[in-house]
């Protein structure tokens, strides 16, 4: 009866190391998508940040379902986006972010509007979406090093959008201040950058104006600076549209 369960007990182990030794020879994605998002009045890109915090852009695998789970990978600062480890397939593509929705929805959850785009992948896929920015936050002029050794910035922030359901009051205009080029909201030094939340109509009393912040914290370190304007309205997912970062030497 011993030799009986020993007999059982070894070939359950062996079977079983078996298994665990198998090797999964299934090659690893190696394909390729890359694209920009591109505000559709100026056919500059949508600046953002980088991380959890900024655009992303949104994979539907359409080949083996019909209703797929997403996958989501983050776009770069300046508004372009690339993901070399990608399965060949058919994908629905869109991006999300400080912009009017590509695809939007009702309250009740019907689809009121797609410009989602398909694409078949095979090594190769660029993918450009049009979009309008809640908020455009242009520089007016240079940063300015004052005799107090702070710095001073101009501004002008506009709408994107004349879409009437994203034409919402300015809750923030923040002036970001880093020692590296990827600045913003996830990303800056609070001992000098400027944050302001507005209330109300305040903030969008400010659109179209030309906007003087300048640094918090005294005398800045001697070293180079990076500057960046965030706002945002209440939207979306409620993110920031941003200036592009700005160098300043400050010795």
């Amino acid at each position: 009866m011993k030799k009986i369960f020993y007999y059982s007990a070894l070939c359950l182990a062996i079977a079983a190391g078996s298994s665990c030794s198998k090797i999964d020879n299934e090659a690893a994605p190696s394909s390729t998508i890359t694209g920009s998002t591109i505000d559709e009045g100026t056919g500059k890109t949508v600046q953002t940040e980088i991380g959890g915090g900024g655009t992303r852009v949104k994979l539907l695998e359409t080949s083996y379902s019909a209703n797929p789970v997403p996958i989501y990978f983050q776009s770069k600062q300046d508004g372009t986006f690339e993901n070399t480890k990608v399965f060949d397939a058919t994908y629905k593509v869109s991006v999300e972010g400080p912009f009017v929705p590509v695809v939007q929805t009702s309250s009740n959850g019907a689809l009121l509007s797609d410009s989602s785009q398909t694409i078949v992948l095979k090594k190769q896929a660029n993918v450009n979406f049009k979009v309008q920015p809640f908020l455009r936050v242009d520089w007016v002029g240079t940063p300015v090093v004052n005799p107090d050794n702070t710095v001073t910035v101009k501004v002008k922030v506009t709408r994107g959008t004349a879409n009437p359901s994203y034409l919402l009051d300015v809750t923030d205009i923040n002036l970001y201040v880093s020692n590296t080029q990827y600045d913003g909201s996830n990303n800056y030094d609070p001992r000098y950058s400027t944050l302001t939340q507005y209330s109300g109509a305040t903030g969008t009393g400010l659109l179209g104006q030309v906007i003087t912040i300048t640094t918090t914290g005294g005398s800045l370190p001697a070293q180079d600076v990076y500057f960046r304007v965030g706002a945002r309205i209440n939207a979306g997912l409620n993110q920031y549209n941003y200036s592009t970062p700005v160098l300043a030497s400050h010795q």
